[in-house]
């Protein structure tokens, strides 16, 4: 297992069409095996082939804490949608970097596993917004394309969550100290 290059924004490979996955090989299961390393090293949650500039469609997903769980999905297709979500967004190929996406809130997905096998995931949340994102990039689509407004530096968007969460610590002090004079 190695660790790959992410291609950044502005490679061609980015923005092309990925070709199906006919047969799982001893190469491409060593590719999921990259993806996945590389995925944790770079502190993802998410990682298409593309981006290490392999255009197969296979996409690799872990959204929890202990980067323990991974979905590997290959040939993926997003078979059912459901609900909104509007939230921050980033990407490891454009690094350092979020804007505002709308997501399905919830999405079902059909995919083979590692060993070709065919698997149904469904997402929430979190998950499905990953699913969706990485299964763009399969399709040569960039979040940046669907972003509501402006690209934000990460460091903006951290300073603007710790103020939301001062602003309703302090809230909640006051109402706590409503409560009391009452």
């Amino acid at each position: 297992m190695a660790l790959r290059s992410i291609r950044k924004v502005g490679d061609p490979v980015l923005t092309k069409h990925s070709k199906e996955v006919r047969k799982m090989t001893p190469r491409l299961e060593e590719l999921v095996d990259d993806m996945l390393d590389t995925m944790y090293e770079a502190g993802g949650v998410g990682l298409a082939a593309p981006q290490v500039g392999i255009l197969k469609r296979i996409v690799v997903v872990d959204v929890s804490p202990e980067q323990d769980d991974p979905y590997i999905l290959v040939d993926p297709q997003i078979i059912e949608t459901s609900g909104e979500q509007t939230g921050y967004e980033g990407c490891l190929s454009l690094p350092g970097k979020s804007g505002v996406v709308k997501r399905p809130e919830y999405v079902k997905v059909l995919a083979f596993d590692r060993n070709m096998k065919e698997v149904e995931y469904e997402g929430q949340d979190l998950l499905a917004r990953a699913f969706c994102h990485e299964i763009d990039h399969l399709d040569g689509k960039m979040y940046t394309e669907m972003m509501e407004g402006d690209l934000i530096d990460n460091s903006e968007l951290a300073e603007m969550q710790e103020q939301a969460e001062r602003e309703a610590q302090e809230a909640q002090g006051t109402h706590e100290e409503e409560t009391h004079t009452i």
